[in-house]
């Protein structure tokens, strides 16, 4: 049909006389405004509730919630986040589960300390006038407050989950990591390890951040790149005239130097200077002079002394620095006050190489994990380890000259860089000569991920969990967890590697933090720092310490006496409290627990969610510290699958960033587009990848959109009065439909395959393609005419009818997980409301078998290669001006392959092609013939349709084939005209 009058030429108006589509879903969707009033009505509903009672007897899906922290607005990684597990809990609903979604929040922790203490300094009070007491109970109303604020903002994104708790139901609801009854279960699983004796106590050397005064996991940290000031230092030998060298990238540690370590692998010699560059030539005067003679390793010497600014130097013989003894640089030095008047040992250690360096490493036990570790394997302990520098990272008070000088700076505009104590230490190196050279390298160091201040290596006394202490079965907690991993399903593939691997070589798990907002350590330890878990009665006091716990949340730990929690037979004066808490990983690699478990969701001892759902980080963060707790408290991984997204970035390609200007607030997409667009965008984005968003390309998101939306409204337009009555049996469908009907059973395999497998990218591209393509430019446009035109009582309109019922409320269903605005809105807007109060409380339908037809299939796939000549050569023809609708058109199709040719009995050419009429043959076609290269022997002659064009339908058809009655209409129009006629008097 084209647009033109459709008056007779008697003068009747045949308009009234079509079925054209008629619906009241709007073309504009109004998004901002019409999303709210969607959560509003299923608040109504109680929707959540409702498919929790209607799904009750159905297996278990168990999705679990990483938790967010509550502190800020949410952001653009915390909404596509959110909105990816929204789509996996609906779509497994969907799928015939009951797939339950409680949200959580991760509530303890430094950065609401921080926050808090910003607070009490507004209001002219530092966090040492604060109580203890008062300052947890801040952090809690500071964290509650946030939690409120992102409730609603994930609401705002269309999240179906269990936001709120039912009538004081602990068990309902959110889980919060501070609700009593959680800190409760945190305390019980980490007194569950203590009693395994999986939990020690050392002294060994963690990552310390001097800025926020506390240990850090390796899970706090990140790498950066960072200048750092470079020395060679000289370290006397004992009863002989020459030094060993040293090289360093941390000269503040010189002062904490307690041994020197060397390899007896490594070729050694003794070198003695003859000659330096000048100082009119460097501009300084070299700190090597002619004459010294120093020992390091052959394949160094010459970065030595070139460092050194040595021109020539010559080897004077091999040296064996087994059994060495060395002076301290700072030994007898006048400022030193004799504090590093001490030996200097010379300790073996595989760990030295002769790659870098001189050969011979500087140790500092308190500050390195290699000096540690051949420190103690010495026979050394580590309460001979000099720990000289204080939790806000400068040399303590008993330090001669460098007291209180900081090493990194902690505050100001200038927080993070180098502090005053490498500067001096260099100045003291030189005044006794020890400095040999010095210079300047770039080094890939850990910072702290929150204040992104580089950290240091401090040995401070802290709780460890063992990774590598055998249980009577001779399993390890990182054989356990390596097993947990070689179960689990990940999602992308190559998430097992990158856990596995930082699980094969991560150290001891360090628990232990030095703040006040979080869950105690719950521990009394007696002077031998040995645990109260050791003692024959400490069942009953853990009991008591969990009831103690449970009644008054974390701040009961610090408030409680002593003798009530250790009861009789315990001398209180040989135990401390130990007022230490819980790293905020050990709190959410415990969520699971008291989420899962004491709800009854799981099985507390075998039960594994089904899935866990982070972005990539959380290999080394979420994922691992859940893994470690559940494999030291029961042996498996809490998962059998970890889904992983990647970050967002903008469109090209670079990180979001505040001072880029390139950072997109979910809220203000909601605002402007709609959430809809967003979770479209999630959705058709390779979430496995790092996803990249630009206005353009939510632009894209929105033309995407419009072309769904466009396609359920045709859909509700043409259904418009559809009853089921009006349906046909399968055989007697033309051709069309069932080809239809085949790619029904197709997707339906597809997008239920796709869902199962987390592969949205490909049920959103292949749903987008089949609405415009198979359907709006294909189905759509070629059935038009019959819809429009045909009688109702006939069987193709009837065929029409029934198969677009089928495309709806298939379409409903199969997008609802992504789209469930919108989905809702157009199946609350048709015949479809009738079978359920919500779209979102069905279920994916089952496709019968006989939709199914690959014979069919390829038939069509012929019928559209043909057509697609057709096509072609009929835009020319209207490019050129020669016709105006194809309607006007009357093609003569040469097509030379049989195979092509037979495909088309049974079938009306001049309908598929929306011709007035079509002529196939297979006769040879004339050279002016319009052909394809992709499509071989098919070639197309344009002709201009013959005869009278029709009043009603504009096809142009014989006017000898007219009935008396309707001369100026086609027989087909006039049976429809005269069926409308006698159904509206």
């Amino acid at each position: 049909m084209a647009d033109t009058d459709n008056t007779s030429e008697g003068g009747r108006d045949y308009r009234e006389t079509l079925f054209l589509p008629k619906t009241e879903f709007p073309m504009r969707a109004g998004l901002p405004k019409a999303e709210p009033q969607w959560i509003e009505k299923w608040d109504e509903l109680k929707l959540y509730e409702r498919l929790r009672e209607e799904s009750k007897d159905r297996p278990k899906f168990v999705y679990h919630d990483g938790p967010p922290y509550a502190n800020g607005d949410i952001h653009l990684g915390t909404a596509m986040n959110k909105i990816l597990k929204d789509i996996v809990c609906r779509s497994h609903q969907m799928s015939g589960y009951d797939a339950g979604f409680i949200p959580g929040w991760d509530c303890h922790g430094l950065p609401i300390e921080w926050k808090v203490e910003e607070q009490f300094r507004a209001k002219g009070k530092t966090k040492e006038q604060v109580t203890g007491s008062e300052f947890r109970a801040a952090c809690r109303e500071y964290a509650a407050h946030w939690i409120d604020v992102q409730r609603e903002q994930f609401r705002r994104l269309g999240v179906n989950a269990e936001w709120y708790e039912k009538d004081g139901d602990p068990n309902t609801g959110p889980y919060l990591t501070m609700r009593f009854e959680s800190e409760a279960k945190i305390v019980s699983e980490f007194l569950t390890i203590a009693m395994s004796g999986l939990l020690y106590r050392g002294a060994k050397p963690i990552m310390w951040s001097p800025v926020e005064q506390t240990a850090l996991a390796e899970a706090e940290v990140e790498y950066h790149d960072r200048k750092a000031t470079t020395i060679w230092v000289k370290f006397p030998v004992v009863g002989e005239d020459f030094p060993v060298v040293i090289w360093t990238t941390t000269p503040w540690t010189i002062p904490a130097n307690q041994a020197v370590s060397f390899n007896p692998k490594i070729s050694y010699g003794l070198y003695e200077v003859k000659a330096v560059m000048s100082e009119e030539e460097l501009g300084f005067k070299p700190f090597a002079e002619v004459g010294d003679r120093l020992a390091v390793a052959d394949n160094l010497a010459a970065d030595v002394f070139g460092a050194a600014k040595v021109s020539e130097y010559t080897r004077v013989s091999d040296v064996d620095p087994t059994g060495w003894m060395l002076k301290h640089p700072f030994n007898g030095a006048e400022f030193g006050e004799g504090f590093w008047d001490h030996e200097v040992p010379m300790l073996a250690g595989d760990h030295v190489t002769d790659d870098a360096g001189t050969g011979f490493v500087h140790t500092a036990p308190a500050h390195g994990d290699d000096d540690y570790i051949v420190f103690l394997g010495s026979g050394r302990t580590a309460k001979e380890i000099r720990d000289i520098v204080d939790p806000e990272g400068a040399y303590r008070p008993d330090v001669p000259r460098f007291a209180g000088l900081d090493i990194i700076r902690t505050s100001g505009k200038k927080r993070g860089q180098d502090g005053k104590a490498g500067p001096e230490v260099l100045k003291a190196l030189t005044e006794v000569g020890a400095l040999l050279g010095r210079g300047m390298t770039t080094l890939r160091d850990a910072h702290s991920w929150r204040s992104k201040a580089p950290v240091i290596r401090r040995a401070t006394p802290q709780w460890f969990i063992a990774m590598d202490k055998a249980d009577r079965d001779g399993k390890t907690l990182r054989n356990k967890a390596l097993a947990g991993i070689d179960q689990t399903d990940f999602v992308p593939a190559a998430g097992r590697n990158r856990i596995r691997s930082m699980v094969e070589g991560r150290p001891d798990w360090l628990i232990s933090r030095q703040r006040n907002w979080g869950v105690p350590l719950t521990l009394f330890v007696n002077a031998d720092g040995e645990p109260h878990t050791v003692l024959p009665q400490a069942s009953e006091i853990n009991d008591r310490i969990l009831e103690t716990i449970r009644n008054g949340g974390v701040d009961a730990w610090f408030t409680a006496e002593k003798a009530d929690l250790l009861g009789p037979g315990v001398n209180v004066h040989e135990w401390e409290k130990v007022t230490d808490v819980l790293d905020v990983w050990f709190d959410s690699g415990t969520t699971h627990a008291f989420t899962l478990r004491e709800r009854g969701i799981i099985d507390d001892a075998t039960g594994q969610a089904d899935v866990y759902l982070e972005g990539s980080d959380q290999h080394r963060g979420w994922f691992q510290s859940s893994l470690l707790e559940s494999c030291a408290t029961r042996g498996i991984a809490p998962y059998k699958t970890v889904v992983t997204h990647g970050f967002i970035v903008d469109g090209e390609g670079r990180k979001m960033s505040k001072s880029i200007g390139n950072t997109v607030n979910p809220l203000d997409v909601a605002q402007k587009n709609g959430i809809e667009i967003l979770r479209l965008w999630t959705a058709t984005s390779d979430f496995t990848e790092d996803l990249r968003i630009s206005d353009e390309i939510l632009k894209a998101n929105v033309e995407s959109y419009r072309r769904l939306r466009n396609t359920f409204r045709y859909l509700l337009g043409a259904l418009d009065g559809y009853s089921e009555d009006e349906n046909v049996p399968l055989e007697d469908m033309p051709g069309l439909e069932r080809w239809v009907l085949h790619r029904i059973s197709e997707l339906d395999v597809l997008v239920k395959s796709a869902y199962e497998k987390f592969d949205y990218k490909r049920i959103m591209s292949a749903l987008i393609n089949f609405c415009g393509v198979d359907l709006s430019a294909v189905y759509f446009d070629i059935r038009k005419d019959a819809l429009y035109c045909d009688p109702i009582s006939s069987t193709r309109r009837r065929a029409n009818r029934m198969v677009m019922n089928e495309l709806l409320k298939r379409l409903c269903l199969w997008l609802a997980p992504v789209m469930p605005f919108t989905t809702e809105e157009a199946f609350q807007t048709s015949h479809l409301a009738g079978m359920s109060d919500s779209v979102h409380l069905l279920t994916f339908e089952d496709v019968p078998a006989d939709w199914k037809n690959d014979e069919l299939a390829e038939k069509w796939a012929k019928i559209f290669k043909v057509r697609r000549v057709v096509t072609g050569a009929l835009e020319v023809e209207r490019r050129e001006k020669r016709i105006g609708s194809s309607l006007e058109a009357a093609p003569v199709v040469h097509i030379d392959d049989a195979d092509l040719l037979g495909a088309f009995d049974g079938e009306d050419a001049a309908d598929l092609f929306i011709t007035s009429k079509a002529i196939l043959t297979d006769a040879p076609a004339p050279g002016v013939a319009f052909r394809m290269e992709d499509v071989p022997g098919v070639a197309v002659v344009p002709g201009m349709a013959e005869g009278r064009k029709c009043a009603r339908s504009w096809k142009y058809f014989d006017p000898a084939e007219a009935l008396d009655d309707f001369p100026d209409i086609t027989p087909r129009d006039a049976a429809a005209v005269m069926e409308w006629d006698q159904s509206n008097g």
